[in-house]
């Protein structure tokens, strides 16, 4: 993530995306350009929030798009995952409209320039959520789905899945489905071919 402009106050922050509709995350005075997602991710993006929401069209678990604006209270962080599962009524913050406080689950495809963000210092800001149950990242060049659920000691289970057949499991919200599922028309690139073997040595 790049920094766009220093010193910003909620209000300046709140002002830009009324006025521009451009999505920004906001972090303790500064605004963060986020990056726009190439075909791949919005189809990723797109299968996910379609598959959660015929399963959880009769539950009182609602999925959401990348244009709902999460809050992590606990560190200030204003952002826009992929997707987001929230269960029943929406807690929203008291200083910026229409941003939510309250996701049991939430949703990043891993992209080249924000892979390493995504896994470690946003993952920090989204496990201080504590509503959150479920942190899935999805990798967008191969079948590969990493699923963070929360423990009831308090710790963080990874399990991962990664052949198109394997299933994502959401326990919290009470759904699972394939990994084609998700990945369902999209097309990854051809694995890269093998260096040629070193010629031998002729003594």
């Amino acid at each position: 993530m790049s920094i766009e402009l220093k010193g910003v106050t909620l209000a300046h922050y709140m002002d830009e995306e009324t006025r521009t509709g451009i999505r920004h995350e906001y972090y303790r005075g500064e605004i963060f350009a986020m990056v726009g997602g190439t075909p791949r991710h919005a189809l990723i993006a797109t299968n996910f929030t379609g598959e959660s929401s015929q399963a959880l069209k009769n539950e009182p678990f609602v999925c959401y798009n990348g244009d709902l604006r999460i809050k992590i209270d606990d560190s200030g962080l204003y952002t826009y995952p992929d997707a987001s599962i929230i269960c029943g009524p929406l807690q929203l913050d008291d200083l910026v409209p229409n941003t939510v406080l309250n996701p049991t689950v939430i949703v990043e495809v891993l992209s080249d320039s924000t892979d390493k963000y995504d896994r470690s210092t946003k993952s920090e800001h989204y496990r201080r959520i504590p509503s959150l149950q479920d942190l899935v990242l999805i990798s967008q060049d191969r079948p590969l789905v990493e699923c963070y659920s929360r423990h009831p000691s308090g710790g963080w289970l990874l399990r991962d899945a990664r052949e198109l057949s394997d299933l994502l499991v959401l326990a919290s919200v009470g759904i699972e489905f394939p990994l084609f599922e998700i990945y369902r028309n999209v097309e990854f690139d051809p694995p890269e071919p093998l260096p040629p073997p070193l010629a031998e040595v002729v003594r």
